[in-house]
């Protein structure tokens, strides 16, 4: 499948603007893996290949099993795989994501709360947010360099 725009070449400013995004995250005191992490049920759930291969790889070099990479789509069924604040934070991801469906309830909100503190709550959702746009771009505009063959 042809990429569509090169939207980087189109639109640098924005692009740079949103790598601010990105680094601010990476700075921010959330834990690496955890944003690793949602960045790639992110992309799961909107079928973004090249940010699923992406970020797979990510966490596999950094040293995430792929045993847990393998059932990262279904968390809610072996929860012990993963650490509370993990499933609160893919509980969010997921609901911001599909907020159209989900309309983000109360107890995902209020399990959010229990484990992480009001600036890490912001800073997630400003990571889910980035995510689904970087998914969008990436879906958008094709960019398909179809990394299984590299």
């Amino acid at each position: 499948m042809p990429q569509r725009l090169d939207y980087e070449a189109i639109a640098p400013r924005g692009i740079r603007a949103l790598g601010d995004v990105y680094r601010y995250i990476a700075c921010s005191g959330l834990d690496a893996l955890l944003v690793e992490l949602i960045y790639l049920r992110i992309s799961q759930i909107n079928s973004c290949a090249y940010c699923l291969d992406l970020h797979t790889k990510t966490l596999l070099e950094k040293g995430v099993s792929s045993r847990k990479l393998g059932v990262l789509q279904a968390w809610r069924e072996v929860k012990a795989t993963f650490s509370a604040r993990e499933c609160a934070a893919l509980a969010w991801a997921e609901s911001v994501t599909c907020v159209r469906e989900t309309v983000i309830p109360d107890a995902d909100f209020r399990a959010l709360s229990e484990v992480f503190s009001e600036k890490e709550i912001v800073d997630l959702t400003i990571a889910v947010g980035l995510m689904n746009l970087f998914n969008r771009l990436a879906i958008g505009f094709r960019r398909m360099s179809d990394p299984l063959d590299s």
